[in-house]
């Protein structure tokens, strides 16, 4: 299952990570975000120990999108030791994101 980010535990699980760390922000409302999810899990899982993914959902958590002048959902923000490292905007090929991750890893 991937991870669920929050704004409270952004700090912990994501700066303070030495772990690549994939963020899919997203919102229930968010047709290309829901078709996200499935991808998302699948990711989470075959990066197990590798690196970290996981959700943020942006109605619930302001503060990190804000932060990262995230302007449109989805979007998946890519951190490796506290540092933002890659952002995408808009739905992704899992292929992509595979890529995009082992770039960073």
């Amino acid at each position: 299952m991937a991870q669920e980010f929050t704004d409270a535990s952004f700090k912990t699980d994501v700066l303070d990570s030495d772990k690549l760390t994939v963020i899919d922000l997203w919102a229930e409302w968010c047709g290309p975000c829901r078709m996200m999810t499935p991808v998302i899990e699948e990711l989470s899982k075959e990066y197990a120990g590798k690196a970290v993914v996981g959700k943020l959902n942006v109605d619930e958590n302001p503060i990190v999108p804000s932060e990262n002048n995230v302007r449109g959902i989805p979007t998946f923000l890519f951190f490796k030791n506290g540092e933002l490292v890659d952002k995408v905007v808009g739905a992704q090929t899992k292929k992509f994101l595979q890529d995009k991750i082992e770039a960073h890893i």
